[in-house]
Formats: structure tokens, sequence, C-alpha cells
């Protein structure tokens, strides 16, 4: 199962945009300061790199994703999570719209 919501949170009203708005994302904060990312990849092929290690859990849609180091393009769908260690990088493939949670950490 997926997270549907998050209760309890500060949200950054400015947005993150990326990639010529093809990724759309808020800053979100838990009570306890844990920080996290809500958003969108739009139709798109893209490389993020990350700064601390993240977990990317899809709530709606689905994507392709290949990790730094590997030929094999994996798929994600509403319901699972794929991880990236820190100080890396990652290609993503989306045909229609992922919707993401992104736990850094």
């Amino acid at each position: 199962m997926h997270t549907e919501k998050i209760d309890g949170v500060s949200v950054s009203t400015k947005a993150n945009v990326y990639f010529d708005g093809k990724c759309v994302s808020h800053a979100i904060t838990l009570a306890d300061g844990t920080k996290k990312s809500v958003g969108v990849v739009l139709a798109a092929s893209l490389t993020f790199s990350t700064g601390a290690a993240e977990t990317m859990e899809c709530v709606a849609g689905n994507c392709e994703y290949r990790l730094a180091g590997s030929d094999h393009w994996l798929k994600s769908s509403a319901g699972e999570k794929f991880s990236v260690p820190a100080d890396s990088k990652f290609d993503i493939r989306v045909a229609d719209a992922y919707h993401y949670i992104c736990h850094f950490g």
C-alpha cells in the first residue's frame, strides 16, 4: 500500500521546478524535523543526482529507473519504492506521470 497523505507537516509553498517543468516538487518537514519532498515527474527521460541517500516511493503512476553503474531498467509502480545511494545518480523514464514521495536519508 502506498502513502496517501502525510499529516502534521510544514510545506514549502514555493515549488522546486526541475528540467523545464518536467519535475515539480514541494519540500515538506515533519514535526520531528524529518525532511521529504512530494512531487510529480511528467513524461520524460531524466537523470537525477543525489546528495543524501533517497528512497523514492511511488504513490500514483509508474516509472522505469536505472541506478548509476547498472545497465538494467527496473519498474516502480504505485505502492513500490526504490532506493538510491548518497552522492549518486539515477535515470528515470516516465510515459505519463509518476507521483512520488522522496524520503531522504
